[in-house]
């Protein structure tokens, strides 16, 4: 049987080594593989003849970029001109290691048992009408939202992003968006929901449609695959799309859906639904960090763009997206419910924002809030790999890494 970590029966001759032109040398080999055999089919004849008119130089020339290896110093987060397939060395080694943790806290929706929350929905007595319009909202709102996000992510800041590691990382987000979407699918699913009116929400509900409407004005000119940075205008606008989607929709627009979903979990009702939300939470929790560190890094190797103008540009697009967020808690609690009411949870979404203002260094401007849910803060602090609501203890693929740092 072959095996290849088994050593050859005939002792093999040390070879000198060959610095491969890939050009050029060594040209004979290349030939006889590339010679046409009588076995060979039509399909092969011709694919080996179509390779001996490839040009290879334009291709060498884009791999080589600046023909010279990259140094840490040649690298930075927009209008990189250093080879961006060049991994190493890192600058901005937190980049590196959130990817690492990114994959260390790998899961998947169907490995959290949905029963109880069945059982519970099916149920005539088993949820009120309100929590019953909040459990809608939400899966309405976040089956778009993530999906909004890796799309922004995949057709624009990938791109426009140019350090590796942090693209890295990105990568890595985009696949999480892409569990989280599915997450929701599956409590739609598993609840036998409507999917039509569930998945057509941002079309249907004005306090959906105005969030998913607000990022994406955001995003429309960047995702134009000719947009490019290079010019301080342009610049900005990548900047506002950061700002909008890391501090806004994910840093704003997540948290009273988030609150709703895991103060359900708290009192024992939808505890699979609670317990995806609160895995998703962990992942957005360090996209939210990361955007964060890509904004404050932008503004130190850019500290042009953060001029007045662009200050009161970000304080407004917060402030913006707090209001729109009150206005969703208002359409999703029209009653006191869950231990909460609306204007509850606006203090609470009003001392959020002070919190994504102060991180991209801009002065508070809800004064004298302060965190009316200090459970939400436990659950973000959690370090060992347990499940918040004793349902059960989960066993993750790669073990104890969980983080809400």
């Amino acid at each position: 049987m072959l095996s290849w970590d088994e050593p050859s029966s005939k002792p093999s001759a040390i070879l000198p080594a060959v610095r491969y032109d890939l050009s050029g040398e060594p040209a004979s080999r290349v030939q006889a593989a590339r010679q046409v055999e009588a076995c060979d089919s039509a399909a092969m004849t011709r694919a080996k003849a179509a390779l001996d008119e490839l040009d290879i130089a334009e291709g060498l020339a884009e791999l080589a970029g600046s023909a010279a290896r990259v140094r840490v110093d040649d690298k930075q987060m927009i209008n990189c001109r250093a080879d961006l397939n060049q991994l190493v060395p890192f600058k901005y080694d937190w980049a590196w290691q959130k990817y690492l943790d990114g994959c260390a806290n790998h899961w998947m929706p169907q490995e959290i048992n949905m029963t109880a929350d069945i059982a519970l929905w099916k149920s005539d007595q088993g949820l009120t009408e309100d929590e019953r319009r909040i459990i809608k909202r939400n899966l309405g709102f976040f089956s778009t939202a993530d999906s909004l996000v890796a799309n922004n992510l995949v057709l624009a800041v990938y791109r426009l992003i140019t350090n590796p590691e942090c693209r890295q990382y990105i990568l890595r987000q985009a696949f999480e968006e892409a569990i989280h979407t599915h997450a929701y699918q599956y409590c739609i699913e598993s609840l036998g929901m409507d999917e039509g009116e569930i998945f057509n929400m941002y079309h249907e509900i004005p306090s959906v449609a105005k969030k998913a409407s607000w990022g994406l004005k955001y995003t429309r000119s960047i995702s134009d695959p000719t947009f490019t940075t290079g010019t301080p205008e342009r610049d900005k606008q990548f900047l506002r799309n950061l700002i909008a989607y890391y501090c806004v929709l994910e840093g704003i627009f997540f948290y009273c859906g988030f609150t709703q979903i895991l103060s359900m979990g708290r009192r024992n009702k939808m505890t699979g639904t609670a317990e995806q939300f609160q895995y998703i939470l962990r992942d957005e929790s360090m996209h939210l960090n990361f955007g964060i560190d890509m904004i404050n890094q932008i503004k130190i190797e850019n500290p042009h763009l953060w001029d007045s103008a662009m200050k009161d540009e970000a304080t407004q697009m917060i402030l913006q997206g707090t209001q729109l967020e009150v206005e969703y808690a208002r359409d999703t609690m029209p009653r006191g419910v869950l231990g909460m009411n609306a204007a509850i949870m606006e203090d609470y979404l009003k001392f959020i924002a002070n919190r994504r203002l102060v991180q991209i260094g801009l002065p508070e401007e809800y004064q004298g809030t302060t965190n009316p849910f200090p459970w939400m803060s436990e659950i973000m602090d959690l370090k060992k790999e347990k499940n918040f609501f004793e349902t059960r203890v989960t066993e993750y693929q790669t073990g104890g890494a969980l983080s809400w740092d």
